[in-house]
């Protein structure tokens, strides 16, 4: 396991109550929430990068890409909205 630092966050009372409503593991919920938050920041980082050096994607590698990530049921919903 890697280690832990304590720290303290202030959030909105309401926020607080949702939370006690969805976990009773805060820290472990709030540092899924980070690290999800993390990984979004990394990957819009070198989409931007990509594009810079590449170019933008084009509509086959965003299709291929969905396609990849949602699997059979990101296909079928872009299917219907065609």
């Amino acid at each position: 396991m890697s280690s832990t630092t304590r720290i303290t966050v202030t959030l909105p009372s309401d926020q607080v109550a949702e939370l006690s409503k969805l976990t009773d593991n805060v820290s472990g919920y709030v540092a899924e929430a980070v690290a999800r938050q993390i990984r979004h920041q990394l990957v819009g980082e070198d989409l931007r990068r990509h594009a810079e050096e590449r170019g933008q994607f084009s509509d086959e590698e965003l299709a291929e890409a969905r396609s990849k990530i949602l699997g059979a049921a990101g296909s079928s919903k872009n299917a219907d909205a065609a």
